[in-house]
């Protein structure tokens, strides 16, 4: 039996953000190469413009302001310029060396994304709003995923809302149609479509809104209670028809501090998930449609900034817990943070230590504890587990420490540093959808087991750096490394090199 690190489901959660890890040039092979090198100038072209644009008079993307009627344009677009080496630590030489998985990968991708929306205000504190956008993206070359010259354009935003607010400050928002909609620090609910695969843009994931939504929220302060409808905009290929609902209660304080609880049930979800076999002994169950019916609870929290002499801290904590009875499912994750600012120190660095778990299913109870993610924010700086280890491990049956240094050398120039070490929950239990089941010889009989025997997997190290060119056009370039660790080394016998790669993006936004 082969293993399968290196599949990647297409109903695993994208990257949300342009800003994720590529860009590490490698000699080019064959009319690919030519296309991408094709792509690196045109790139060179556009960063080698003024560094600084002079700033507009005023905003070009107002179109109309009076009359209580307000029209405006929307406009983002980005290219990104993406290489890989030793994709998902070259597994795939090793355990399916017959299915053509080009462990080496270069590809330009870019996206679009124009919209129009307005406001026109009515008498009496009401508000009638709404917005539509899309997206076109494409991928030039072949993905990490082995996705080639692909692309799509969808619509993205297409909806009405109604908002009212009395004299007293109370206040209600109902919005219907396709939008956008987070719901606390995004351990739950953030991404509400899916990128990458036949529609391109993997990296930059330029795709958030929800297919289908009604929400409604009254406020008054910083005092939010939102109940909602959610159906994904998940890819074609693999549409698992997942509807939520549920409610969120939040309070913002004006220092930055938080406190929220959210509820959601899923209504309807074909997503199966896979269980551990008793006592880890063989291939992993999949439980169809196991999704369909799940609760969960998300508690999240911030504290005020504490101040000191010469820096400022916080700290954080969000908390989740599952359930599924018609599966006898129990599941729960975690993650605390602290960070601390040294503001009076050159460059502001700004240091934030996490701890993240994700449950994973214990192969020695007959009972489910496999945390699903749901629709996570998957960018390094929220929900990410590692840099490039995300890329493979989904936040379930995963538990990861996570450092960040960031500095500001300037007002426009950013650099950040990250590193994260991470460790399986579970061992002998699912990793993401059952890679890693294989034949395991141990004392010379052959037994198929799924997971890993030892509980480390990786550690990521990433280094991103930011410019702002002007007001609306940003440059990010970045490079990273995976180092493979025992557990992913001992389900192969061959070599698992680091795994490297970067990227280096323009985006403007309007």
């Amino acid at each position: 039996m082969k293993g399968y690190w290196y599949t990647i489901r297409s109903d695993m959660p994208r990257l949300s953000a342009p800003l994720v890890d590529s860009f590490q040039g490698r000699p080019g092979r064959g009319r690919r190469a030519r296309r991408v090198r094709a792509g690196l100038v045109l790139g060179a072209g556009i960063l080698t413009g003024p560094a600084v644009v002079p700033a507009q008079e005023h905003d070009p993307m107002l179109l109309h302001e009076g009359d209580r009627l307000t029209l405006r344009a929307h406009l983002q677009a980005g290219i990104n310029l993406v290489s890989e080496h030793h994709l998902f630590w070259d597994l795939a030489e090793t355990t399916a060396p017959d299915s053509g998985f080009d462990s080496d990968a270069d590809w330009l991708e870019a996206y679009v994304k124009p919209g129009l929306s307005f406001e026109r205000a009515f008498g009496g504190g009401t508000v009638l709003y709404g917005k539509i956008s899309g997206v076109a993206s494409a991928t030039l070359g072949t993905d990490a995923y082995d996705a080639s010259d692909t692309g799509r354009a969808t619509l993205e935003e297409a909806y009405l809302g109604l908002r009212r607010t009395a004299s007293g400050g109370l206040g209600l928002d109902v919005v219907l149609g396709a939008r956008e909609l987070k719901l606390g620090t995004g351990m739950l609910v953030a991404n509400g479509a899916s990128s990458g695969f036949e529609r391109g843009a993997l990296k930059f994931g330029p795709r958030k809104a929800w297919e289908r939504s009604l929400v409604a929220r009254v406020f008054r302060g910083g005092l939010a209670a939102t109940a909602f409808y959610l159906d994904a905009n998940e890819l074609p290929s693999n549409n698992t028809d997942t509807e939520l609902a549920g409610a969120d209660l939040r309070f913002d304080g004006g220092d930055g501090s938080y406190l929220g609880l959210t509820y959601l049930e899923v209504l309807e979800s074909g997503s199966p998930y896979p269980q551990a076999s008793p006592g880890g002994a063989g291939a992993p169950t999949i439980v169809d449609g196991g999704r369909d019916g799940l609760n969960a609870v998300n508690l999240y929290a911030r504290t005020p900034p504490v101040e000191g002499a010469r820096q400022n801290a916080f700290f954080a904590l969000d908390l989740a817990f599952e359930w599924n009875d018609r599966i006898d499912m129990e599941a729960w994750a975690g993650r605390v943070q602290a960070g601390v600012s040294f503001d009076a120190l050159t460059g502001s660095p700004q240091l934030t230590y996490s701890y993240q778990v994700f449950s994973g299913d214990d192969p020695n109870t007959p009972e489910l504890e496999r945390f699903d993610p749901l629709f996570y924010e998957g960018s390094p700086s929220a929900w990410a587990t590692g840099s490039k280890s995300s890329m493979v491990f989904i936040n379930s049956n995963v538990r990861a420490h996570g450092l960040a240094l960031r500095l500001n050398p300037s007002s426009r120039d950013t650099v950040t540093l990250r590193a994260a070490h991470i460790r399986v929950d579970e061992r002998l239990s699912p990793v993401q959808f059952g890679q890693a089941t294989r034949v395991d010889f141990g004392d010379g009989v052959p037994t198929v087991i799924s997971g890993v025997t030892e509980a480390h997997l990786s550690d990521d190290f990433f280094i991103e750096y930011s410019h702002v060119i002007n007001r609306n056009t940003f440059l990010t370039a970045g490079f990273s490394i995976s180092f493979p660790g025992s557990g992913i080394r001992t389900t192969v016998a061959g070599e698992t090199p680091e795994w490297t790669g970067g990227f280096l993006n323009v985006v403007i936004n309007y």
